[in-house]
């Protein structure tokens, strides 16, 4: 069995792209290495590695919770990543609906703002 870092990697790759991961890797410094390591053997190697729920699932909890917290700087990376979960945009749209009623309207709908730019710019049709 791989390590997690290993399996992490792996995963992390599948789900963002060689590009993106690449692009990370090459910017990594001391200061944030030990970061980038937690977050591949944690997420990565553990939480998105695991079979329990399919990788669909897991991208529209992905997307709702960024959403839910506040947190939309990696909801485009997320966005861009359902080419490789297969979460459709009907799942993101459901995600985003579940946002606006348990967690507010406004943050639903800054989550669906940033989604409809960045599948703009993959060149997916709305």
């Amino acid at each position: 069995m791989p390590d997690k870092y290993t399996k992490g990697m792996a995963t992390r790759r599948a789900v963002l792209g060689d590009t993106h991961v690449d692009k990370a890797e090459a910017s990594k410094t001391h200061l944030d290495e030990p970061f980038q390591a937690l977050i591949t053997e944690a997420a990565w190697g553990t939480v998105w590695s695991s079979d329990k729920i399919s990788k669909r699932e897991r991208s529209m909890l992905t997307l709702a919770l960024l959403a839910a917290t506040g947190n939309f700087e990696e909801i485009p990376m997320h966005i861009r990543a359902t080419a490789n979960t297969g979460a459709s945009q009907t799942d993101v749209i459901e995600a985003f609906q579940h946002v606006a009623i348990y967690a507010g309207v406004p943050k639903a709908n800054h989550a669906l703002k940033l989604a409809k730019q960045t599948y703009k710019e993959m060149g997916v049709d709305l």
